[in-house]
């Protein structure tokens, strides 16, 4: 799939209703509801925004993850989009996913665009409501992520999340639930990505799949 394919595809798609993650949380050993239980307890998440962003690399259109450093924290060591909580002089949260992007990641892509949100992700253990947005680039430009907050960033080819088995499952203990569960998972490259990226990553798959 081309680029300009891509964008033809998500600038569609994400003007109509969403898919959600009823078909990937289906495969989980936990369900939609939980989650909404999880959040209706919550009444005050903190409000988060992270950035899809596609750009080509090496002739085919790419997507940037990150690995997170190991610390003492619930995030630790997991693959993430880059993104952060919203901060008093953010105007939006769009304005968030920007600034927290360009923060962790040093870059400055040319000819960004923000195509649209995918559904909002709500994190039990970090108590975070997440707007996931989608961006297209024309070029993702020079890198210096910032070593706090980014162990490595991670240059994924668009193919590799179309193919028809990088969903993958295996047992893990999910806190939300307090026990272990059969649990789905994006193996890209190598990299496990699981939870709330795995269920952006699902939403937006099932998206450019059409």
């Amino acid at each position: 799939m081309t680029l300009d394919a891509v964008h033809e595809r998500l600038a569609t798609a994400l003007r109509g209703p969403l898919p959600g993650h009823a078909a990937f949380l289906s495969r989980s050993g936990y369900s939609r509801a939980d989650l909404d239980s999880a959040q209706r307890a919550d009444t005050a998440p903190r409000e988060s925004a992270v950035l899809a962003l596609l750009y080509p690399a090496l002739g085919e259109p790419h997507l940037l993850l990150m690995r997170r450093p190991e610390y003492a924290g619930v995030h630790s060591g997991q693959v993430s989009f880059p993104g952060g909580r919203r901060e008093p002089q953010d105007a939006d949260l769009q304005a968030t996913a920007l600034r927290e992007f360009q923060e962790e990641t040093g870059a400055v892509p040319r000819d960004l665009r923000v195509l649209g949100a995918l559904t909002q992700v709500y994190i039990p253990p970090s108590r975070s409501l997440v707007t996931p947005f989608v961006g297209l680039a024309g070029e993702l430009g020079p890198t210096r992520p910032d070593p706090r907050e980014v162990q490595a960033l991670l240059e994924v080819p668009l193919a590799e999340l179309l193919r028809p088995d990088v969903i993958r499952q295996r047992r893990q203990h999910i806190q939300v639930l307090g026990r272990e569960a059969e649990i789905p998972y994006f193996d890209l490259g190598g990299q496990v990505v699981w939870g709330a990226t795995a269920m952006m990553l699902a939403e937006l798959r099932e998206l450019l799949h059409g």
